[in-house]
């Protein structure tokens, strides 16, 4: 079973990298929601993935079993699911928003909205 969870996270980093180099912003955000899926296969697998006895310490012992499953993987997990669709929400709208003041989500056609004869920000302190 781990073998497949694997192979399906490495096929889950390769599409999401593959989007992310897109130039169009709808790919890159949904290569960054498939990344953020991988992050949390990939935290759920390295969790040992069993359902044999619950991560509760027994009367009388002092450690988990090591048939256990471990509960860190599972809590991060959640806080990694709240983190990426919160990330993932806001450059949703700041793609919307881009697209409405420029009428176009491809990155290179938003380079020519760009004031052309500007001065540079200040580079120091």
């Amino acid at each position: 079973m781990e073998t497949l969870f694997s192979v399906l996270i490495g096929v889950f980093f390769s599409v999401a990298i593959y989007l992310m180099q897109s130039k169009y912003s709808v790919r890159i955000l949904l290569g960054i929601a498939i990344f953020g899926n991988a992050v949390n296969l990939l935290l759920f697998t390295a969790g040992r993935i069993t359902r044999e006895i619950p991560p509760i310490i027994l009367p009388g012992s002092d450690i988990l079993p090591m048939t256990t499953a471990n509960p860190l993987p599972q809590a991060l997990i959640l806080t990694a699911i709240v983190i990426s669709f919160s990330f993932f929400c806001f450059l949703l709208v700041l793609t919307y928003r881009g697209y409405q003041e420029l009428g176009t989500d491809n990155t290179d056609e938003m380079r020519l909205a760009e004031p052309k004869n500007e001065p540079l920000p200040p580079l120091g302190y």
